[in-house]
């Protein structure tokens, strides 16, 4: 396994693979990696000749007086898990590689964006959008693996790829639980044992929704306000949003008649939390 700090070294070494011949997969992941990352790579092991994970805390995502500073970094363990895990290439820049001192292009995906997560932290989008962007460019990788806890991103990511002829395909593996339910996260870290025990209602809202939708109800105000009540039921949480959207144009749908995605985001004392299950 090599670790690559510098873009154009990497894409020198791209080049060199593809000409074999060789398969690539991309794991893109800002680093603090869990078993939902590893089970990421997995899939890519599988799929494809040679497996890149991206470890980038990307700053453009990050708005003013957000976890950015303190988002947690382990990359030496990092390291250690992608080489047990068969990883080929590591790509870690720095910052200023990504971002050089007069840089001024970013990826946009309208409408979509606007909503849920987007709605919450504007720009975040613009963003994610760029950094994969730029991941796309330098590693032209021939599949992406992306989480779907971050149900939004995925989409998001998607639209991108298909409207920018990016030739690139994207596959959005199952969300990784913790054995409590709380899906897992790099800044489940954050959480005391309190509000560990607490944030076990999230998962908890999601399955309720569920329940109601299999015994048979469609009314998307009434499956929302079971979250709610579920997820107010904990002192120390707070909901950001809860919806009921289409799985492609993520807009709000008030009967629900064919797949929908149920997504919240919680803050757990300081901590924003974000979940969601699959209707249909």
């Amino acid at each position: 396994m090599k670790v690559y700090r510098d873009p154009s070294s990497l894409i020198k070494k791209v080049r060199e693979i593809k000409k074999q011949g060789y398969k690539i997969g991309l794991v893109p992941t800002m680093g603090f990696l869990h078993e939902g990352h590893m089970s990421l790579v997995r899939k890519a092991r599988k799929d494809t000749d040679c497996v890149i994970v991206s470890i980038f805390v990307n700053p453009a995502q990050f708005s003013p007086g957000e976890d950015f500073k303190k988002y947690p970094r382990a990359l030496k363990k990092d390291l250690v898990l992608c080489e047990k895990e068969g990883v080929d290439i590591i790509f870690a820049p720095e910052s200023k590689k990504m971002y050089p001192r007069g840089y001024s292009t970013y990826v946009n995906v309208e409408k979509i964006t606007d909503t849920l997560c987007g709605a919450s932290r504007p720009g975040h989008f613009r963003g994610v959008s760029t950094v994969v962007a730029k991941f796309f460019n330098i590693i032209t990788p021939d599949i992406a693996y992306f989480g779907r806890k971050d149900a939004q991103q995925a989409i998001v990511i998607k639209r991108m790829a298909e409207d920018l002829n990016m030739g690139v395909e994207i596959k959005v593996m199952p969300i990784v639980r913790e054995k409590d339910g709380l899906a897992m996260s790099s800044r489940n870290v954050y959480l005391n044992r309190k509000e560990r025990s607490e944030a076990q209602c999230i998962y908890k809202s999601l399955k309720s929704a569920k329940k109601l939708f299999n015994s048979g109800e469609r009314d998307s105000k009434k499956i929302i306000n079971k979250i709610k009540r579920v997820i107010d039921s904990q002192p120390d949480t707070k909901m950001d949003y809860v919806a009921i959207v289409g799985t492609k144009d993520l807009r709000d749908i008030k009967r629900i008649s064919g797949e929908a995605l149920v997504a919240v985001a919680v803050k757990v004392g300081k901590t924003r939390l974000i979940d969601n299950i699959m209707l249909n």
